[in-house]
């Protein structure tokens, strides 16, 4: 644990100043990278397979040589003399190419998860992509507006043509043996038939013969896909977790969290006693105020929802949090949900009912979201997502850091009630990523992290729908690191914010939370310690075998 112990020895040199004697690259290497980033990008994506994408051992194969050579004339660009900005752009490059190259040897989505083959896609996620592994012809359904247009009618027809071209196809690659993440996803796959057939309700979908009988041929694919993985599933009996020196090489290599399996589960461990106890002192220190009371009608709900919203959007402009931009009320209202009735409300929506401004304070995942709309990153390697969930100490520890820096700032200063609430978030966040180190690990089932997740978040807040905690544990398996994410990225953020806040110290400058939240924004939505190199001039410990020339 040392590496936690210690914090910046986790990093490979501590920079004086950012504004160390740099020059920007020259135009023809760093042009180099992006033109590479290019060719990358449009690599990363396979060939078609009858209108699907073609995930079968022998393309897959036939391809591997080519990607070696990208990954090759990656290690010859030579970065002598550039910017942190752009050295941050080629570790970016180098560590999706690490993903792909995980995903090739390890992960292997398209041979060990059903959920792999999951196609219709009904709202935006709330990160830059999807959580998770996500094939790459996926009908985004919550782009289209209905009815359609000429051309959106061309584009889904062309969007339901993949699936049951896909699902048959899914059938020759699915020869894995993980058991978990093959029981675990056939739910993706049976869930996707009443997906499909909700399209011929749509506005203007039913007298549309050939939209309708295209959603017809997707259905009857995935109910012969999802009758196929039944059958299947008693033949399967293997582990589904990666390991722990796996899973700590992809973290480090990958998603550039520069910790083990072993820090992480010491982290974890560390925050969910600080929860727990800090939601415990809390409690004493109110005991004299009283209780919260959840909203217990829709239009209680949607009052408090209008006034939590305009209260943290106020919070964050007059007490200089971050620089309000414009698209950060609609992004927020967008949002606000509606009321649940109390036997089925699941875990956020039961904080929700008694004060969603700590859920709200989550979801600046969506001004990041506008933000990447509005406001396109000047770098076209940090414009759009990142490959393989990289963003997620970024995205999601950014959301979680930001529920406890805004508390500590004086949101709940009318109401400390609602203090409570942000610490069960965060008990609750730091008991799911444990369960999920276990389970990759090997020494725990899915089902059984999932106990450590419902029982260690307090009040019970996790045993009252079995929906969110099934799928939750069941991405974790999916996608290494991602359950841990929350939290990890919410450790790192702060140790960027302490490091940014002990250089300005030594500079004489105060610190001001906007200029730090603000700065972040500018740089994107990559991992944290890529953000703590541009605003800190403290790089990434690169391995070994990876040298900065």
């Amino acid at each position: 644990m040392r590496q936690l112990l210690t914090l910046t020895f986790l990093f490979y040199i501590i920079s004086n100043s950012v504004a160390q004697n740099q020059k920007a690259a020259t135009t023809d290497t760093y042009a180099a990278l992006v033109e590479l980033f290019t060719e990358w990008r449009q690599f990363e994506a396979p060939p078609l397979k009858d209108g699907a994408p073609d995930y079968t051992l022998a393309t897959r194969e036939k391809r591997h040589p080519e990607f070696l050579k990208l990954q090759s004339r990656l290690q010859a660009i030579d970065t002598t003399g550039w910017l942190i900005a752009e050295k941050v752009d080629w570790t970016i490059v180098w560590a999706e190419m690490n993903g792909y190259d995980f995903n090739h040897r390890i992960l292997q989505p398209w041979v060990r998860d059903p959920a792999f083959y999951k196609s219709l896609w009904m709202a935006r996620s709330d990160v830059p992509a999807h959580e998770g592994p996500t094939h790459h012809g996926a009908t985004e359904l919550w782009t289209y507006e209905f009815p359609l247009s000429t051309s959106e009618r061309t584009r889904l027809l062309g969007d339901l043509a993949v699936i049951p071209a896909l699902n048959l196809q899914a059938k020759e690659n699915l020869t894995g043996n993980a058991r978990e993440l093959w029981v675990a996803g056939i739910r993706d796959i049976q869930n996707q038939v009443g997906n499909l057939e909700s399209i011929l309700s749509l506005p203007g979908v039913s007298d549309d013969a050939e939209i309708v009988s295209a959603v017809q041929k997707a259905t009857t694919s995935t109910e012969d896909l999802a009758a196929w993985l039944l059958a299947q599933a008693p033949s399967k009996s293997g582990p589904s977790g990666i390991g722990k020196d796996n899973y700590s090489w992809y973290l480090q290599n990958v998603h550039l969290v520069p910790l083990t399996w072993e820090d992480e589960v010491m982290l974890l461990k560390r925050e969910l006693a600080r929860a727990w106890v800090s939601l415990k002192l809390e409690e004493h220190r109110n005991r004299q105020l009283p209780l919260l009371k959840a909203a217990d009608s829709p239009e209680a709900y949607d009052a408090l929802a209008l006034a939590s919203a305009k209260s943290l959007l106020n919070f964050l402009e007059q007490d200089d949090i971050v620089t309000v931009k414009e698209y950060f009320e609609p992004a927020l209202k967008a949002h606000l949900g509606a009321f649940v009735p109390k036997k089925t409300r699941n875990f956020f929506w039961i904080t929700a009912h008694y004060d969603p401004r700590p859920l709200y304070s989550h979801f600046y995942h969506w001004f990041e979201l506008a933000r990447m709309d509005t406001e396109p990153h000047s770098s076209p390697i940090r414009r759009g997502p990142l490959l393989y969930n990289i963003f997620d100490s970024r995205n999601e520890g950014t959301a979680t850091a930001v529920e406890e820096v805004f508390m500590q700032a004086g949101l709940y200063d009318d109401n400390p009630r609602v203090r409570e609430i942000v610490y069960i978030l965060i008990a609750q966040r730091a008991a799911r990523g444990l369960g999920s180190l276990y389970a990759h690990a090997n020494e725990m089932t899915m089902e059984e992290a999932g106990g450590i997740h419902s029982e260690y978040t307090p009040r019970g807040w996790m045993k009252t729908e079995k929906e969110l905690l099934q799928f939750e544990q069941h991405l974790y398996m999916r996608q290494p690191g991602y359950g841990t994410s929350y939290i990890t990225g919410k450790y790192l953020l702060e140790q960027a914010m302490m490091e940014y806040s002990r250089l300005k110290e030594q500079e004489g400058i105060p610190f001001q939370i906007r200029d730090f939240l603000d700065h972040l924004n500018t740089i994107g939505n990559i991992p944290i310690s890529l953000s703590q190199w541009e605003m800190t001039g403290i790089p990434y410990r690169l391995p070994d075998s990876v040298e900065w020339k």
